[in-house]
């Protein structure tokens, strides 16, 4: 038995050893990152990989101050978390009806909704544009919520549908011999289970959402508008850059990324797992 545990510790060992790499090569850039955000411009350059000599906190201060931080925070924390509740409701809303609609008609729809995975939205940038600007959105927060809910409808889908198709059929039918409709049946049975694929289709969409760049650029002029990522190029001279600043507003925008990756990551590679498998 004891030989056999240690032939199989000693297969794992290359595993251990690529994931720990990986894990260096993804921390590293966060390290240097956070260090050099609490240094001042000059000490940068001098010493990029070292921690600070002297710990400089004004950089911190100057943003959440001077520099409007809040206020590009709540406008990047409105249109992503707005969109995530709306692409959660509409995506599993859709996932529950193509799970259980068996049919040509159905496996077409879903082929079709998936598709939007394999095509950026980028491409029709143009026509979104114009899209926008009939309806009066631009300039203002409004206009990336149904543009950030159209990228994650494909990938929530995907997920929710198969992690649906999982579940026992008899749970349903039960719920319906009890006299639960189908929307009750939704609500009470399906919704609990939903948990860790709602958490994977979360944070999965929560990344490009909050650092998406390309279309608050494209829409909104109005520094009264502007997300935290758009901000961030007011700190960019056409001479010189504050990169310090720069960092310091970089992981201040972090933060809610991580803390809800690691707060659900247990869910998230629970859902994931369950959701990529067909059933």
């Amino acid at each position: 038995m004891a030989h056999g545990s240690l032939k199989q510790q000693n297969r794992n060992i290359p595993a251990h050893c690529i994931l720990s790499i990986w894990s260096l090569i993804v921390i590293f850039p966060l390290y240097v990152m956070v260090i050099n955000s609490f240094k001042d411009r000059l000490s940068i350059y001098q010493n990029p990989f070292g921690l600070p000599a002297d710990w400089n906190f004004s950089n911190y201060s100057t943003i959440l101050k001077d520099g409007n931080f809040l206020g590009y925070f709540k406008n990047s924390f409105i249109a992503v978390v707005l969109s995530l509740i709306i692409l959660l409701i509409v995506g599993s809303l859709a996932a529950y009806a193509l799970a259980n609609w068996r049919g040509k008609i159905s496996r077409a729809l879903y082929f079709f909704c998936i598709a939007g995975m394999m095509l950026p939205i980028k491409i029709a940038s143009i026509k979104i544009l114009e899209i926008v600007r009939t309806f009066g959105l631009l300039n203002t927060v409004w206009s990336l919520i149904p543009i950030y809910v159209a990228m994650g409808v494909p990938i929530a889908i995907f997920i929710l549908t198969e992690f649906i198709r999982q579940i026992p059929h008899e749970l349903i039918e039960a719920g319906i011999i009890d006299g639960a409709s189908r929307l009750g049946v939704f609500i009470r049975i399906i919704v609990p289970l939903l948990r860790p694929a709602v958490a994977t289709v979360a944070i999965y969409n929560l990344v490009p959402f909050w650092n998406d760049l390309w279309f608050p650029l494209i829409f909104i002029s109005d520094d009264q508008a502007k997300t935290v990522l758009l901000g961030v190029t007011r700190l960019f001279g056409q001479y010189q850059t504050d990169w310090s600043k720069v960092l310091a507003v970089l992981t201040l925008s972090a933060i809610p990324v991580i803390a809800l990756y690691l707060s659900m990551s247990k869910q998230f590679i629970q859902g994931l797992t369950a959701g990529a498998v067909k059933g």
